[in-house]
């Protein structure tokens, strides 16, 4: 911290939304998901692990007003269909009890009664969504189907690895997918988006200076292919490497020295 003039600890995974790092297709793909739930549509995002979409998902709640929207986030795995309606039935304050039908029929008396009475526009965020169970997923199909399919009283988000767009295009989900407005895909980082991620990441921290010389932000980019969380995880080893040797800047050999270090 006081080697490179930081004021709080750089890269960590403890940052706020308006402190991330605005890079163009990501802020494109949180306002594609944000107009379909203006539309009261659902979509889904996928991303490889570790290219923000939770952080997307943090941001896109909160350009959501709470005087409009009431947003719930749900990381559910390889759940049961009647598991998954409890969860969801508990967040919406309806008693998360019954067989699979009453539940359903509960949460739709829910989400129709605060749609009837102009309440709050419920939206549902699944995270992680590639391990749920084929019927847990299929009741996205349920929960959108309202009035023979008249009425759009909730938006369910579906994130994911990119496993899920896989699923999503198997045969037995083509009625699942028929729901999802829009489709968005993260990508990973370019080598210059790295360079550039990392100069915000060490400003944040209070650096003035980036510590890390063009050559270890190549070499970073190189190790990680534009991996934020990987990213995060080897530039901080970097760090400590550099200040180990008592040196002011990160050189590439500090990169080499950090990812035997990390992934022996």
């Amino acid at each position: 911290m006081e080697r490179f003039r930081f004021v709080t600890t750089p890269f960590t995974r403890e940052i706020r939304i308006d402190h991330r790092h605005k890079v163009a297709h990501i802020e494109e793909e949180i306002l594609a998901l944000k107009a379909a739930i203006d539309s009261r549509q659902s979509a889904v995002l996928t991303a490889p692990a570790g290219s923000g979409k939770t952080l997307v998902l943090r941001t896109l709640k909160s350009l959501l007003p709470e005087s409009r929207y009431k947003t719930t986030y749900f990381k559910l795995t390889d759940v049961s269909a009647r598991d998954m309606c409890r969860q969801i039935a508990a967040a919406l304050g309806t008693e998360p009890a019954g067989n699979f039908p009453s539940l359903v029929r509960a949460i739709e008396e829910r989400l129709r009664a605060g749609f009837e009475d102009g309440g709050l526009r419920q939206i549902i965020m699944i995270d992680d969504a590639q391990e749920l169970r084929p019927e847990a997923m299929k009741l996205i199909r349920l929960l959108t189907n309202f009035d023979m399919d008249s009425k759009l009283v909730v938006s369910i988000i579906l994130s994911g690895q990119l496993l899920l767009k896989e699923i999503l295009h198997r045969p037995e989900m083509e009625d699942v997918k028929q729901r999802l407005i829009r489709s968005s895909e993260l990508r990973l980082l370019t080598r210059d988006e790295t360079k550039s991620y990392i100069g915000h990441r060490v400003k944040l921290a209070g650096a003035q200076h980036s510590p890390f010389e063009d050559g270890a932000s190549d070499a970073i980019y190189e190790i990680t292919r534009g991996n934020m969380r990987a990213i995060d995880k080897i530039a901080t080893a970097c760090l400590v490497e550099a200040d180990k040797a008592a040196r002011d800047g990160v050189s590439p050999a500090d990169v080499t020295s950090a990812r035997a270090k990390l992934w022996m």
